[in-house]
C-alpha cells in the first residue's frame, strides 16, 4: 500500500511537471493556426479598403465568430431602426454576444456577408487571434496594390492618406461610416494595356454612427499602423490566442450573461429578395440610413 500511494504521488508530481511546461496554447486546446502571406492577402481582401474604423470593429468582432448568426438575425429584424433609436433597442434587449459584435448591428448587410460565409469569418477572426500584426501587413499589401492600379484614391466619402509605407483610410465625415463595395478580382489586379480606371469601389450608402453609439466603441476605432496596434473604443485591442478565453475588452456598454428579455418593440424582417439582391454588393438598401 505504502509503495502504491509512492507511486501515485511520484504521478501526481510528473504530471504538474507536464502542465508547467506545455505551451500556454495547448491548455486551452488546439495550437493556434498559422497562415502564409497569401493566405492571409485573400482572407484581408474582402475587407482591406473598409474605412479604417469599421475595419477595426470587423476584426475584433470576427474573433467571437460563433456569436455573428445570431447577431445577424438581430441586425436583419431590426433593420428598420436607426440612430438613437436602434442604441436604445440594443440596450434595452440586453443582447448576450460581446460589444465587439454588438457595434456591427448598425451594419446588417456587414454582418449578412460575415454569416452567410461562417468558414471565412472564422479564418479571419482566428488568424486575427494568432497573427494579427501579420493580418495588418496583409491588409497594408492588398491597399498598396489597389492604390498602385488607381482603384483606391480619396473621393467625396473617403480620404486615403497615411504617413510612410502605411495607407490610412478614414472616412470624409467621421458620423457617417460609408461601406465600400467592390470585386477583389478587379480591384486588385494590374489594369490591361490602355485601360483607364475610374472606378471599381462603390460607395452607394452609408450608416449614422452618432454619440449614441460611442458606448460600443464608435468614435474611438483605429489603427496606429507604424506599430500593429488595433485601438477599439481608445483601448489596444489586446485579445489574442493564449487569452481568447478569459480576455475582456473594456466597454461602457453593460454585459449581459441572463437569457434575453422580452422585446418590446417591432420586429420586422427584411425581404428575402433584398437580403439576396444584397449580397453580390450591387444593391445594400439597409445602409441607406442618414
Amino acid at each position: 500500500m505504502h509503495r502504491q500511494n509512492i507511486t501515485i504521488a511520484q504521478k501526481a508530481v510528473a504530471l504538474a511537471a507536464v502542465l508547467i511546461s506545455v505551451p500556454a496554447f495547448a491548455q486551452y486546446g488546439a495550437p493556434p493556426p498559422a497562415y502564409p502571406p497569401g493566405e492571409l492577402e485573400r482572407l484581408v481582401s474582402r475587407i482591406a479598403l473598409y474605412p479604417d474604423p469599421l475595419l477595426a470593429q470587423i476584426l475584433a468582432a470576427a474573433t467571437y465568430a460563433d456569436q455573428i448568426p445570431d447577431a445577424a438575425g438581430w441586425a436583419d429584424r431590426h433593420h428598420y431602426l436607426n440612430g438613437d433609436q436602434l442604441a436604445r433597442s440594443i440596450s434595452e434587449d440586453r443582447l448576450p454576444w460581446d460589444p465587439s459584435v454588438q457595434a456591427l448591428l448598425p451594419f446588417p448587410s456587414v454582418l449578412d456577408m460575415m454569416r452567410a460565409d461562417m468558414n471565412w469569418t472564422s479564418q479571419l477572426g482566428n488568424a486575427f487571434l494568432a497573427q494579427p500584426q501579420d493580418v495588418m501587413d496583409a491588409v497594408q499589401r492588398m491597399r498598396q496594390r489597389a492604390r498602385d492600379y488607381g482603384y483606391l484614391r480619396s473621393n467625396g466619402q473617403i480620404v486615403v492618406g497615411g504617413s510612410g509605407p502605411y495607407i490610412e483610410i478614414m472616412p470624409v465625415n467621421p458620423g457617417y461610416m460609408i461601406v465600400p463595395y467592390y470585386d477583389p478580382l478587379v480591384v486588385y489586379a494590374r489594369p490591361r494595356p490602355g485601360f483607364v480606371v475610374t472606378s471599381g469601389i462603390n460607395f452607394g450608402f452609408g450608416v449614422a454612427i452618432g454619440s449614441a453609439f460611442r458606448p460600443w466603441g464608435w468614435g474611438g476605432n483605429r489603427f496606429v499602423w507604424s506599430n500593429h496596434t488595433v485601438i477599439v473604443n481608445n483601448r489596444g485591442w489586446d485579445r489574442r490566442w493564449v487569452n481568447r478565453t478569459t480576455y475582456v475588452h473594456p466597454y461602457e456598454v453593460q454585459r449581459y450573461n441572463a437569457p434575453r428579455v422580452e422585446e418590446r418593440h417591432e420586429v420586422r424582417e427584411r425581404p428575402r429578395e433584398v437580403r439576396e439582391r444584397e449580397r453580390p454588393g450591387r444593391y445594400r438598401e439597409d445602409d441607406r440610413r442618414r
